[in-house]
């Protein structure tokens, strides 16, 4: 065997044992099934062969505020979803702290479903990891669950 050719070989070897980092994105609405979910990536990354990076995500779908919006200046509504979001992913962003597993953190508004595909799409994960049961109420019994609306596209 030459040696470009060991070399080549060493190569293709080296890139089989090469850590691939699993990248997993992790809706989050603050409901104990999002928090289950939490602990589930939380388990799920620290039993992975390979290293694992969790990107927690808050939507908000403001289009129930627009009534609201009529009174109150933009800059209000904003902060007021923004503290909002970053209340709801504390106790996620917790369990994932406890169990050293890396993170990071994405605040998004527009339609649920629609926004959290997006983002999967353009960070290219490998896993959406979220709760069954979410904070909806009426909306879901007529249109179905955000996670049926995600796994559907």
């Amino acid at each position: 065997m030459s040696y470009k050719a060991r070399l080549k070989s060493v190569y293709l070897i080296s890139l089989l044992y090469k850590k691939v980092c699993m990248k997993l994105l992790l809706p989050i609405d603050g409901s104990k099934s999002s928090l289950s979910a939490a602990k589930y990536v939380a388990k799920l990354a620290k039993n992975s062969r390979s290293p694992a990076v969790v990107t927690l995500v808050s939507v908000h779908d403001d289009a129930s505020l627009g009534h609201v919006k009529q009174f109150v200046a933009k800059s209000v509504v904003d902060d007021y979803l923004r503290e909002v979001s970053e209340k709801e992913l504390k106790a996620a962003q917790k369990v994932l702290d406890a169990a050293r597993v890396k993170h990071n953190m994405v605040i998004k508004r527009g339609h649920i479903a629609d926004e959290i595909v997006a983002l999967a799409n353009k960070d290219k994960v490998d896993l959406i990891v979220m709760g069954a049961k979410g904070r909806g109420g009426l909306l879901d019994i007529l249109m179905g669950s955000v996670a049926q609306r995600v796994s559907g596209t």
